[in-house]
């Protein structure tokens, strides 16, 4: 048999916060029931999510995740970010809800991939299809490799402290040596770790050496989508450009 589908049931303590939060990724809402036990049910296009709720939930505490597979992550991306940006003024970066920006996973074969962090604690992570970019195993630099694992960490995981500290060090160590490009992309990284663990001084600090790093005009074409991210972080600590 071909073409099941499976439609995720998540834990919530408020449908209605659930219900506020996915409308603003465009989301449309299929189904609501307040009583006898409240459950909502939300779809964008083909993806399907449900959620019911439960008394005194914590979603700092919540298990709650699934694996979506798209065929283009940056598109999704960029859309959810516009929701995000319209009723926010800017992305959700830290607490919860929040969203990580799309970015290769060592952990799953090097495929792109973001995560969106729900009122529920729900961890809805989002990679690209097989067949639609991974490249298994890169041939990087130290500074590079020490952003693969510290996204593994700090995305993935979410031990936001062991991805700083794996960045930290690496970026003493190859500030002066690193390709233009991967010092670029490891601090803005390195920025939005400080912002989720609350630390504007290190994120003003990592996005204004992010900006100072000189780049060819090909250099700056290569990194669109993370001078893109500067501009998001910046917005959210209030950082003038």
């Amino acid at each position: 048999m071909a073409h099941e589908i499976t439609v995720p049931l998540l834990p919530c303590g408020s449908i209605d916060d659930i219900d506020e939060f996915y409308t603003m990724l465009s989301f449309t809402r299929t189904y609501y029931q307040a009583r006898p036990y409240p459950c909502v049910g939300l779809q964008r296009e083909d993806l399907q999510l449900q959620f019911f709720g439960l008394p005194d939930f914590k979603p700092e505490d919540s298990y709650g995740s699934c694996v979506v597979l798209v065929p283009d992550t940056q598109q999704l991306f960029e859309a959810f970010a516009a929701g995000m940006r319209a009723v926010h003024g800017k992305l959700l970066v830290s607490g919860i809800p929040r969203m990580t920006r799309p970015r290769k996973r060592k952990n799953a074969d090097n495929y792109s991939g973001f995560t969106v962090i729900d009122p529920g604690g729900n961890w809805i992570r989002i990679f690209a299809s097989p067949g639609t970019g991974g490249t298994g195993a890169s041939e990087v630099g130290k500074l590079a490799r020490a952003l693969e694992n510290a996204v593994v960490l700090g995305d993935s995981k979410g031990d936001i402290l062991q991805a700083a500290k794996i960045l930290d060090a690496m970026l003493v160590r190859e500030q002066y040596r690193a390709p233009a490009a991967e010092l670029v992309e490891a601090l803005a990284y390195r920025a939005e770790l400080a912002i989720r663990a609350d630390d504007t001084t290190t994120a003003v600090d990592a996005l204004t050496r992010a900006r100072a790093v000189p780049l060819t005009a090909a250099e700056r074409s290569e990194l669109t989508a993370h001078l893109a991210g500067l501009d998001d972080l910046e917005a959210v600590i209030g950082l003038a450009t």
